[in-house]
């Protein structure tokens, strides 16, 4: 099959989404498929057996990392030669219209992911005002895919109720053999707990953005003096959150990967999460495949793997200073916090990169045979100097 893909982020940015497209592109060279990648510019021009087509893109302002290429480009001579059988739009949102103008012309059938509450984010973010238009956006867009993948049930729902139609679940993956309690080190111990191997060590990793909440851990680290604190990963938010745990027994490590972090895991005692519009949260799932108990909001996609008192331990996501109860909880019994771990690790086995996409691989084929065929005129080139609305961009 020719697979060609629409990314609104790539590498070098680093989060969930480009962790899952890597994944997925790795999984597409395994399993013979071609692909083509159209990204915003600035990454790799190849990736495993994918040529990356970079975009000219703007910078996100008060995000440098995040850098949107813009929806009016022509795109129609790379399509036209590879010929694809399927479009993917990986959360579309700027770049995916341009890939579902051309699917429309041509009759290539479509298939849309959603992987970021982009409209909770712009509540945490004060701009609340502007996500019912968001999700007007977002839902006229998804709405003319053959078919919307959602990383939970919870997410699922959540579209579903909001008007999004063709929803069907893609459950996240998750590499149980990088990711594991055996992985725990004594050197990257020492160096995250400063040479005080026996306090309680909390971990956090991911994006250091504003919307991830990071800066509820503070209260953590005041009512229970003795923890100490890692956080792995780095983002728009990094020197704020430096001068709120200034003076706190926090290490900042920057973003970690393969081995790496996968030793600093294991090297921790509880896995500590705050963000409340998650569609899926990857880390979540790595850190039970390392063995961590974890404490987390009652909200979102996590709710689809963390299970209160089970596998770890939630809190209600509107209280800045609820973080604290199950972190207490655990310190307290780090025995009851193994239990958790290690049933969060039996979660997570078998639930392989492997097998999540040889099921996307399997959606894949099936929108492909139950197209209708592709209509036989060429594609039209856009006129470059014709700028419309984005509405217009999705009807054409």
């Amino acid at each position: 099959m020719r697979i060609a893909l629409f990314t609104e982020t790539f590498l070098p940015k680093v989060d969930g989404v480009v962790n899952t497209l890597c994944h997925l592109l790795d999984h597409l060279a395994l399993r013979g498929h071609q692909s083509m990648l159209f990204a915003p510019a600035g990454g790799p021009s190849r990736y495993a057996d994918t040529e990356v087509v970079g975009l000219p893109r703007v910078r996100m302002p008060g995000y440098p990392e995040l850098r949107l290429a813009l929806p009016l480009l022509s795109i129609d001579h790379h399509l036209s030669d590879f010929r694809p059988d399927l479009i993917h739009l990986v959360n579309p949102f700027s770049l995916g219209p341009a890939g579902l103008r051309f699917a429309r012309r041509t009759g290539t059938p479509t298939i849309a992911s959603y992987h970021t509450d982009i409209p909770g984010f712009l509540r945490r973010w004060h701009l609340g005002v502007f996500s019912p238009a968001v999700n007007a956006y977002l839902r006229a867009l998804h709405n003319r895919a053959d078919l919307n993948l959602t990383p939970s049930r919870e997410t699922l729902n959540m579209l579903e109720g909001m008007g999004f139609r063709r929803l069907q679940v893609w459950e996240r993956g998750v590499d149980t053999v990088l990711f594991r309690p055996e992985n725990r080190s004594p050197v990257w111990r020492r160096r995250l707990c400063g040479g005080e191997l026996e306090r309680p060590l909390l971990l956090y990793v991911g994006r250091l953005s504003y919307e991830k909440r990071v800066d509820w851990l503070r209260p953590v680290l005041e009512v229970l003096p003795r923890v100490r604190l890692a956080v792995v990963g780095d983002g728009p938010a990094r020197a704020s959150l430096e001068r709120v745990f200034e003076g706190t027994p926090t290490v900042f490590t920057g973003y970690l990967q393969g081995e790496e972090l996968a030793q600093v895991y294991a090297s921790a005692d509880i896995f500590t999460f705050a963000s409340q519009y998650e569609t899926v949260g990857n880390v979540i799932l790595e850190a039970m495949a390392s063995g961590l108990p974890v404490a987390a909001p009652r909200s979102g996609g996590l709710l689809d793997h963390v299970v209160h008192e089970k596998n770890g331990l939630l809190f209600d996501p509107d209280d800045p200073r609820g973080l604290s109860s199950p972190v207490r909880r655990l310190v307290e019994n780090p025995a009851y916090g193994s239990l958790l771990g290690a049933a969060g690790r039996r979660y997570v086995e078998g639930r392989d990169w492997k097998s999540t996409l040889d099921g996307l691989l399997r959606a894949y084929t099936l929108v492909a045979a139950q197209s209708p065929g592709r209509r036989p005129q060429r594609p039209r080139r856009l006129d470059r100097q014709r700028q419309g609305t984005l509405d217009e961009i999705l009807l054409q």
